[in-house]
């Protein structure tokens, strides 16, 4: 196994970051300080230091994590609540989310330590479909719709976003459905709304731009006051899990990312 993957692997930093450990001099094997990233160790065998304390072999770790409103996905903040702030520091060291979720957004984030995992997931080549659900104050008619399923404009100098799948759920008045809207504080909605069109639905995307399905919804005239990510590619979120509980994946769940 290459050096900078083990060390990646086992929970000392991202690929980019071990890497400049071990050019820095920060590295030991077997007693040997090593400059190489790419040398050859064997993880079974070989005694790996950094810094002095040696290093022991975790292997690949993939979570998911039910994010609440409320937390941003970063690792540190000093005015805000992180998503990094749920996991135990301990085995956190090495882990970072794949591709990210606005801070009132919710739903499905996965964390990982492999960057095979999250290329093959998050590069725009790859075109994974993302899902959410939301709630926005607004009609979505047959020609909006449409305009959603094959791509619109949500920016100046933007390009079209690709062709996405949207289903409606509910549409009525705000009125009929503020008590099914899972929003931990309603007055954030204007009162002014009560008497406004509201609808529901599925939208599912291929891409990654900021704000994309807001922006997206907005572009067709409804505005956004709830979004939860519920899928990627073939994994949907395990709804038993609380709001800002994680667990482990499953191997049938990574392999089916994979795939």
């Amino acid at each position: 196994m290459r050096l900078d993957k083990f060390l990646a692997e086992s929970s000392v930093g991202r690929r980019k970051e071990v890497r400049a450990y071990v050019k820095e001099g920060m590295i030991k094997v077997n007693g040997e300080v090593i400059t190489e990233p790419a040398v050859e160790i064997n993880e079974s065998f070989d005694v790996i230091e950094y810094l002095g304390k040696v290093v022991h072999y975790n292997g690949k770790v993939y979570y998911m994590f039910n994010k609440p409103t409320g937390c941003i996905t970063a690792r540190k903040d000093i005015v805000n609540k992180t998503v990094f702030d749920y996991f135990d520091d301990a085995h956190m060291n090495g882990v970072f989310h794949v591709g990210r979720l606005d801070k009132d957004t919710e739903g499905l984030l996965l964390f990982t330590n492999d960057g095979e995992f999250e290329h093959k997931l998050m590069h725009p080549q790859k075109h994974v479909e993302k899902t959410y659900f939301f709630w926005a104050l607004g009609n979505l008619e047959e020609e909006d719709i449409k305009k959603l399923e094959q791509g619109v404009y949500i920016g100046k100098g933007e390009i079209l976003t690709k062709p996405a799948k949207i289903e409606v759920d509910k549409c009525g008045m705000y009125k009929e459905f503020s008590h099914e809207m899972p929003i931990d504080n309603l007055d954030n909605i204007d009162s002014t709304h009560y008497n406004q069109p509201m609808v529901s639905g599925y939208l599912t995307i291929s891409e990654g731009r900021k704000h994309q399905v807001k922006r997206m919804l907005k572009a067709v005239g409804c505005y956004v006051v709830y979004l939860k990510r519920i899928s990627i590619g073939e994994l949907t979120l395990d709804e038993s899990l609380n709001k800002g509980q994680y667990r482990s994946l499953t191997e049938e769940e990574v392999k089916k990312l994979m795939e």
